[in-house]
């Protein structure tokens, strides 16, 4: 895609629709709406490196990353892909990969360390050359203000169970917006609030590691109230396009017992609808706030937050990766994400899976996509993050043979597209991810990059799905 693409991508993308999109007779026919947008996606702790450079301050995953036993291999994100130093490398990449836009997040800690009071102007002039870096290759910045890597000194607060981290977080997004909104028109609030409240709070298993399950529900609030109020004071300075990204999966039963039809109600609540009804629809699940009555009560909701929460959006960000399929256990006392559901138990279905363990599931997609886009009066869609982990290898001749990588992003686009066929209004596609990176808490074993990161020499390549993405974005199809 040309730079001239580029830029008509850029200003249609906001009034594409799916209307004239017809169903293909196989994938070679599958073509997106004019103005699609192919873009590519990172996070700031996962890429940056440079974790104690010009003033920046500490993250939660700075702490949890060098504590003992919290990282596989005792790896941490000091270096990651030193993309505070690469970045122009990095800008190249994506313009051989003809993307239109380039999602990234900010580290809250490198703008504002302490999390509140003035900014750190090195800070904000790394993201604003970013920023300039991108639009001169003709790469829309898409800006993420939160991926996980809240300051330290506000997790020393109380982090995000408590109100006024959220207060915070609306002021951060604020100045952050008045010093980069003259260059940047999309902006992300939140990341996976699923992840920081659940994974973060309740099991522990990513940063801060704590393990407090009514910490956890009163965390996802304020993640929720804290978007709300950043949406609000966005636009109130005229940021032109304001949304959200959550991790949707699909949630169904083992069996069609009751027992586990109940089971799939319960994860569905805690997985989904806990961040899709207050957000499209101004209130938390009935059934969802009886399931956690026992766990914790609701003084943490203040009149009027459901109003902030549920401010209009302008996209709805969806991340996928899976499906879940449960059933009906016996709970075994350990750290669970599952707040007052944690004798549900995951079943595999015996799909392939990647890296992870997840299976390939890309009918889960198209399912995620309709539902969303069916069940709730939804904004604009992107898909904001999907991609997979493989064991990649370089080969003697220097390359790195990633079919299943491709065969499962063909695979995933197809279901995108057939979404769109059906009457969704599907915008655009990110994948997950530019670069190899630091997978948070497996560190370095797993690998989502598009480019090969030699994490020992910082050198890149291309791998083959990178190739192919390419051929895909400038065709605007398979």
């Amino acid at each position: 895609m040309t730079s001239d693409q580029q830029s008509s991508a850029s200003s249609t993308s906001s009034t594409t629709t799916s209307a004239t999109v017809a169903a293909p007779r196989d994938l070679s026919e599958v073509r997106f709406p004019e103005g699609f947008v192919w873009g590519t996606a990172t996070a700031s702790y996962q890429v940056e490196g440079a974790v104690a450079e010009d003033g920046r301050g500490p993250s939660i995953w700075d702490t949890f990353s060098h504590t003992p036993g919290k990282v596989l291999g005792g790896d941490t994100g000091d270096v990651a892909d030193d993309h505070y130093h690469r970045y122009p490398e990095d800008i190249s990449l994506m313009a051989d990969l003809g993307i239109s836009h380039y999602r990234f997040s900010l580290a809250w800690p490198r703008i504002q360390p302490e999390g509140r009071g003035q900014l750190n102007g090195a800070g904000v002039d790394f993201y604003s050359r970013l920023v300039d870096s991108l639009l001169e290759r003709g790469v829309q910045p898409w800006v993420t203000l939160y991926h996980w890597d809240l300051p330290q000194a506000l997790e020393d607060a109380g982090g995000w169970p408590e109100r006024d981290t959220a207060e915070r977080f609306a002021e951060y997004a604020a100045a952050v917006q008045q010093r980069l909104g003259d260059r940047v028109t999309n902006w992300t609030t939140l990341n996976e609030p699923w992840c920081s409240a659940f994974l973060g709070y309740a099991n522990g298993v990513h940063a801060p590691g704590r393990t407090e399950g009514p910490a956890a529900v009163r965390a996802a609030h304020h993640l929720l109230l804290g978007h709300g109020l950043a949406a609000r004071a966005l636009r109130e300075q005229g940021a032109e396009e304001v949304g959200i990204t959550v991790n949707l999966y699909p949630v169904d039963p083992a069996t069609d017992s009751a027992a586990d039809r109940d089971a799939a109600r319960r994860i569905d609540g805690l997985m989904n609808r806990v961040f899709l009804d207050p957000l499209l629809r101004g209130a938390y699940p009935d059934d969802l706030v009886k399931d956690l009555s026992s766990v914790v009560g609701t003084d943490h909701v203040h009149e009027g937050d459901l109003a902030v929460i549920s401010t209009p959006l302008d996209f709805l960000g969806v991340n996928y990766y899976s499906r879940h399929v449960v059933r009906a256990g016996t709970a075994t006392g350990a750290p669970s994400t599952w707040v007052g559901s944690e004798d549900v138990e995951f079943v595999k279905r015996g799909l392939p899976q990647t890296a992870m363990g997840w299976e390939i599931d890309p009918d889960g997609l198209h399912e995620t996509l309709t539902r969303v886009w069916r069940e709730y009066d939804a904004p604009p869609l992107y898909v904001t993050e999907n991609g997979a982990a493989f064991d990649d290898e370089v080969t003697p001749d220097g390359r790195v043979r990633d079919e299943p990588r491709r065969s499962y992003l063909e695979r995933h686009f197809a279901a995108a597209h057939r979404a769109l066929t059906e009457g969704v209004d599907l915008r655009g596609y990110f994948v997950w991810s530019l670069l190899d990176n630091f997978e948070w808490a497996l560190g370095y074993s797993k690998r989502f990059g598009l480019v090969h990161v030699d994490f020992e020499t910082q050198r890149r390549i291309l791998k083959d799905s990178g190739h192919w993405y390419a051929e895909v974005t400038r065709a605007n199809g398979l």
